[in-house]
């Protein structure tokens, strides 16, 4: 019986010494996850009033939680009486270890601060990068959020993007667009040529400056192909690239201009 009562006494001094720790330590992990989302949520909206790059807004607001949530972890390490210093020597050995299994992500990580540093393109810009179209949405720590055309989310790692090819639509503001037409050669080319510019110029959404233009781009096979380019905004590049065609052959048939017949020729043996 006494050495039942020792146990005993030992167990619940065990339980009043280490659940006290417990529960405070639980409590301040909580609590401290609630505080860093609030001061994330801070962060931000100050960055936002001071109209900081929405590109390092992103980037920031990331790598300000989790590095939070770091020292939160290490806290309450200590807190249930671990030792910090032996404990982060042994987080130091274990994050290299990590590190070299995750070369990857480092380089993912580099790549993301090199696109904050470099600017080669920032949240709304509309690139061409690894093989995919669209718009930024999100520079994060590790990846970049692209919206495509067709309304897909893609995911592309920092460190392919920035040590591949970046095509940025949207640096000079403006895009051309590329209009292939054709008509038959017994067409007045000058009369052609002014017709498609009449349709550009006016155009709500063609810009005029820099200016469109008309040129020949081929003679042969029975036709003549005339390469249409007005410029618009990223915004606008589709509405002006079927807009304008569906004017223009409008336009042709208004003013009698004969479209290319096609032609076959056929050899007999």
């Amino acid at each position: 019986m006494d050495n039942l009562k020792t146990y005993t006494d030992q167990y619940w001094n065990m339980f009043m010494l280490y659940v006290p720790k417990l529960l405070t330590a639980l409590a301040v992990f909580i609590i401290g996850l609630w505080v860093i989302n609030l001061v994330t949520r801070m962060i931000k909206r100050i960055m936002l009033r001071r109209e900081i790059d929405a590109s390092v807004q992103s980037f920031l607001a990331s790598l300000i939680n989790v590095s939070l949530r770091i020292i939160l972890l290490l806290s309450v390490a200590g807190m249930l009486g671990f030792e910090t210093t032996s404990f982060i020597a042994v987080l130091g050995a274990a994050g290299l270890a990590v590190g070299l299994a995750l070369q990857g992500s480092l380089a993912n990580f580099a790549g993301g601060v090199l696109t904050l540093v470099f600017k080669p393109f920032k949240v709304g810009d509309l690139i061409e990068s690894g093989g995919q179209t669209g718009v930024v949405r999100e520079i994060q720590i590790f990846n970049t959020i692209l919206l495509t055309p067709d309304n897909k989310t893609v995911i592309l790692p920092n460190g392919a993007v920035s040590n591949g090819t970046i095509i940025n639509y949207s640096k000079h503001g403006s895009l051309r667009v590329d209009i292939t037409i054709g008509v038959a050669p017994d067409n007045n080319i000058a009369t052609v040529r002014q017709i498609a510019m009449d349709v550009m110029t006016s155009h709500p959404k063609v810009l005029k400056d820099p200016a469109p233009s008309v040129n020949i781009n081929k003679m042969g096979d029975g036709m003549i192909t005339l390469t249409v380019r007005p410029y618009a905004t990223v915004a606008d590049y589709w509405d002006v690239y079927f807009g304008v065609q569906e004017e223009i052959k409008l336009a042709f048939e208004k003013n009698n201009v004969t479209p290319p017949v096609p032609t076959r020729l056929l050899i007999q043996k």
